[in-house]
């Protein structure tokens, strides 16, 4: 009896041994998932960075400069469907991890133009291999306009990454002037008007009359014009 209950009491340590093992192993590798993620690259290869569209880009001729244009534009990484806006300036580059997205120019149709259409000149470089025993390279995989109301006209196609056009900011001569400052001084022309239309009244509160008008003048049987002697 005696040898029993020492054997049902060594069992009962040893798989409390293991139990605390076990939870000492889960408890270590909860620590290393918890640990922040490594900080993704960022510095534009200069390859890439000088790479641009072949002949360039052409200045239009209404609204705002090429150089002062701002495109933003989506980026989804379809391995953990995360999604961020990329706001870049004419030029620019960005790099995310092994994606860089570089922003050539951003267009608009004029105010007058239907239907109306956003697109931005873009091209898209994916740090990758082609087999598994080549080491990392830049690749181009698009060079070309995106669309905003018509993004099935030209896609980015790649696997991981989606690219697309949200907006760009330019103006058009005539959008300067914000909707509010244009009421303001339409009020004050408006008021200046009125201003101008009321004549100040004589001193000693006479009246002044409006000048006469001329008399007509009326040619006679003789030809001769009523009241000039002619």
């Amino acid at each position: 009896m005696a040898c029993e209950f020492a054997n049902f009491a060594a069992r009962r340590v040893q798989q409390a041994v293991m139990a605390a093992m076990m939870s000492a192993a889960l408890t270590a590798c909860h620590d290393q998932g918890a640990q922040a993620p490594e900080p993704q690259a960022t510095e534009v290869p200069k390859a890439v960075a000088a790479g641009g569209p072949a002949g360039g880009i052409v200045e239009s001729q209404f609204g705002t400069p090429v150089k002062d244009r701002v495109a933003t534009l989506g980026l989804l990484n379809k391995r953990n469907n995360e999604t961020q806006d990329l706001v870049l300036k004419t030029g620019e580059s960005r790099r995310i991890g092994n994606i860089v997205v570089k922003l050539a120019t951003c267009e608009k149709t004029l105010p007058w133009e239907h239907p109306p259409e956003t697109g931005a000149f873009v091209q898209v470089f994916v740090e990758e291999r082609d087999t598994i025993s080549e080491p990392l390279t830049w690749h181009k995989v698009f060079s070309g306009w995106l669309f905003k109301n018509s993004p099935s006209l030209n896609v980015v196609e790649h696997p991981v990454y989606d690219v697309w056009v949200k907006d760009c900011a330019m103006k058009f001569p005539g959008e300067e002037e914000a909707p509010d400052d244009f009421a303001a001084s339409s009020k004050a022309a408006k008021a200046s008007g009125k201003a101008r239309a009321a004549r100040p009244a004589p001193a000693g509160g006479a009246v002044v009359a409006a000048p006469a008008a001329p008399a007509p003048t009326v040619a006679n049987s003789n030809g001769a014009l009523a009241g000039t002697g002619q």
